[in-house]
């Protein structure tokens, strides 16, 4: 009895240590929890206020990679739990690419919404309208007075036949007579870039704005070009010669059926804006020694259509050459009274009795 008593207090003494030991083990896990806990409380926490930061989310980047370019850009304090956090939330899979602009301070649910909008950067835009009836030279001088493009740039990408590749481009007759080879194929609109657009750049959206006026002609206009016996390109040479003589829409397809009437008559065009052409300014008027000039788009010395376009012809000249308006008519001439409207004759005895009364 005596070796049974005193053994007692040493297997009391074992259970101590390992109630001890238990306890410290609850306690140290307890802590850990805590500490774990505050370490998640803490990352969910906004970071503290800052300056605005731009991030750049390429395409095809996950809520992952997305995580962690927040966390290295400082606008959030762990990736890790933002991607748990997104994960809870079932968030993540909308979040669009793009250049953000994003401030320290702000939340996580602020942070979500804006990658889920796409709330981008706008970026700094120009805008330019190219007036119907402009030539390339007045093109390249309107862009360069507004300082969007280096005018002698523009010109040589204007004026190179191998670095344009739509097939209407690529069908310009390759004559040596173009005054500009892209003359009458830079569509007249208002447009809207980027800022740092190159010449290039901006040559290029010229250029492709006329595939989607095309959708606005009339269906069958291909068909009615063969009708006419005429290519694009002529077609496009006979808007423009519209372009320039025309103020009055209502005159538009009126003006282009006199200048078939002359063509199928092998009569000269005789249209001044032809000759306005030759010179880099337009002249008040015209002087008997000006329509002497020299040159394959003087359509007083020239019978038929000039070497190419005069200028880009709006949409409502493109229609008026397709389908011009049955007619006997072979002369007009402007009234000067300001209207920009014409008197128009079948013959020329008619013609020099609207001339005079033009004047009047």
């Amino acid at each position: 009895m005596a070796e049974a008593l005193e053994q007692n207090p040493k297997k009391r003494s074992g259970w101590k240590t390992v109630l001890l030991i238990l306890l410290i083990i609850f306690l140290l896990g307890t802590v850990a929890a805590g500490g774990a806990g505050y370490y998640v409380y803490r990352s969910l926490q906004p970071m503290a206020q800052g300056e605005p930061v731009e991030v750049s989310i390429p395409s095809g980047t996950g809520s992952a990679g997305i995580a962690k370019l927040l966390e290295d850009h400082g606008i959030i304090r762990s990736g890790m739990i933002f991607s748990a956090y997104l994960k809870v939330k079932q968030e993540g899979g909308r979040f669009q690419a793009g250049d953000y602009q994003l401030v320290p301070g702000m939340t996580l649910a602020e942070i979500t919404d804006k990658l889920n909008r796409g709330d981008v950067i706008k970026e700094e835009m120009i805008r330019f309208t190219i007036p119907e009836g402009y030539t390339v030279l007045q093109i390249a001088d309107k862009l360069a007075a507004d300082g969007i493009i280096n005018k002698e740039a523009f010109l040589a990408l204007a004026a190179d036949a191998d670095r344009w590749t739509q097939p209407w481009v690529k069908s310009i007759p390759d004559n040596a007579q173009l005054r500009h080879r892209l003359e009458g194929y830079l569509f007249p609109e208002t447009y809207e870039m980027k800022k740092e657009s190159t010449e290039e750049a901006i040559l290029g959206r010229l250029l492709s704005e006329w595939d989607r006026k095309q959708k606005s002609l009339p269906q069958g206009w291909e068909a009615q070009m063969d009708k006419l016996g005429l290519n694009l390109h002529g077609i496009l040479t006979v808007a423009s010669l519209v372009e320039r003589e025309v103020a009055v829409d209502e005159e538009r397809a009126l003006v282009a059926g006199v200048i078939y009437n002359r063509l199928k008559q092998k009569m000269p065009l005789q249209i001044d804006a032809t000759v306005q052409y030759l010179f880099d300014k337009q002249k008040e008027r015209l002087f008997e020694k000006d329509l002497q000039t020299q040159s394959p788009y003087n359509t007083y010395l020239n019978a038929g259509l000039p070497p190419g376009p005069i200028a880009s012809p709006g949409l409502l000249s493109i229609k008026a050459a397709l389908y011009p308006e049955e007619t006997k008519y072979l002369f007009y001439v402007t009234k000067k009274d300001g209207s920009g409207r014409h008197l128009f004759a079948e013959t020329f005895e008619e013609h020099k009795k609207n001339n005079a009364a033009s004047k009047q």
